[in-house]
């Protein structure tokens, strides 16, 4: 399915999206010193939408997408990760994804927003969602300790 500018707008500006509940990290599927989530979005339009987080506490990365089940990634922050646009322009390591049709969310800029660092990921959850129109009741948990693996 294809997504407008305006519709992504319409999404982005929507501020009905909300979550409930609390959100707990899990150990990622692929077995990687990565922990994630993915929680549901509900709004007042029925955006199909969710959030996938992913913290890497070892590589000190961070990043939340938003994400349009007809569509992908619409919307994302990403910390601790060099970013080049499609058009080589290098974006850093603090960098927000966005929507558009010709680049779809290939293309990211600097955000002056988001002042917390990739090792805090509670603070930068409470900016990603002020910044994304997103109401969270509930608390995002503290990633939890990495476990040391006893077989590579």
């Amino acid at each position: 399915m294809g997504l407008t500018v305006g519709e992504f707008e319409a999404i982005l500006n929507d501020e009905s999206k909300l979550i409930t509940g609390n959100i707990a990290w899990s150990e990622d599927e692929d077995h990687s010193p990565s922990v994630e989530f993915r929680i549901d979005l509900s709004s007042g339009p029925g955006f199909p939408l969710f959030i996938r987080g992913s913290c890497n506490a070892e590589a000190q990365t961070l990043s939340f997408a938003l994400i349009h089940r007809g569509a992908g990634r619409i919307y994302g922050l990403c910390l601790g990760k060099d970013h080049h646009n499609p058009d080589c322009e290098y974006v850093g390591e603090t960098h927000k994804h966005y929507w558009s049709e010709v680049t779809r969310d290939k293309k990211a800029y600097a955000p002056p927003d988001i002042t917390a660092p990739p090792t805090d990921p509670i603070n930068a959850w409470r900016q990603f969602c002020a910044e994304a129109r997103i109401n969270h009741i509930g608390e995002l948990s503290p990633v939890p300790p990495a476990q040391r693996r006893l077989f590579p």
